[in-house]
């Protein structure tokens, strides 16, 4: 019997069927049709039906990846969905997550007539800084101030406008834009400098810093 398998392995590996063909056709271990067949030449036609499969298999194989991944991002963003819904209208926890937000990518040091600066080249995060910080702080537009990062090869005039409408900030509160110094670098597609936002508020920087240490030391139960 065994005999009569490893024959008809043989003839079908010479045709240009894959392992777990065999396997699954003569319903044999792809152990034993490996052992049988590890010594066939394989013809250029035979060759060629193995590479088809190969290649389907792997695409099969990146759909399917592709699918699960999709359905676990699906899945966090439902969950994420639910817990940022519960949130909504919770000005100390607005007040608690913007202070963290300015501890982690603000300035911390005092003085300069009561400025602080927030500063990123991530328009989502700066949009999401300010947003919580005119949601959960008293906020006088007109102590704004923004100053642009940018590279030799960017044009001012569309960086201040997109920092413009990305802030929400009038270009009159802008102040001369700082212009790196040149350097070999790959220019960046897409990238749209960087961006400091300044607010003169000495009380409130106070305030916003305090916050996050509190809750910080509180994390670890100080």
């Amino acid at each position: 019997m065994k005999l009569d398998e490893q024959q008809k392995a043989v003839a079908l590996r010479k045709r240009g069927y894959s392992m777990r063909e065999i396997s699954e056709r003569l319903h044999v271990s792809k152990s034993s049709v490996s052992l049988w067949v590890r010594s066939v030449p394989l013809s250029p036609q035979a060759l060629k039906r193995l590479d088809g499969i190969y290649t389907a298999g792997q695409i099969a194989s990146q759909e399917t990846h592709r699918k699960i991944t999709a359905k676990k991002t699906a899945d966090a963003e439902h969950y994420a969905g639910g817990i940022v819904d519960s949130l909504q209208d919770n000005l100390a926890g607005d007040q608690v997550l913007c202070s963290l937000l300015y501890w982690c990518e603000g300035s911390k040091l005092y003085g300069n007539r009561g400025c602080f600066s927030f500063t990123n080249s991530d328009p989502m995060l700066v949009s999401a800084f300010l947003h919580l910080f005119r949601k959960s702080f008293p906020v006088d537009e007109s102590k704004f101030r923004v100053c642009v990062h940018i590279h030799g090869y960017h044009d001012e005039k569309a960086q201040l406008k997109f920092w413009s409408k990305t802030t929400n900030i009038p270009m009159k509160q802008f102040i001369r834009s700082y212009r790196k110094k040149e350097s070999r670098q790959t220019i960046r597609q897409g990238y749209q400098g960087c961006v400091q936002i300044r607010y003169y508020d000495n009380k409130l920087f106070r305030n916003i810093l305090a916050i996050a240490q509190t809750y910080m030391l509180r994390a670890r139960g100080l």
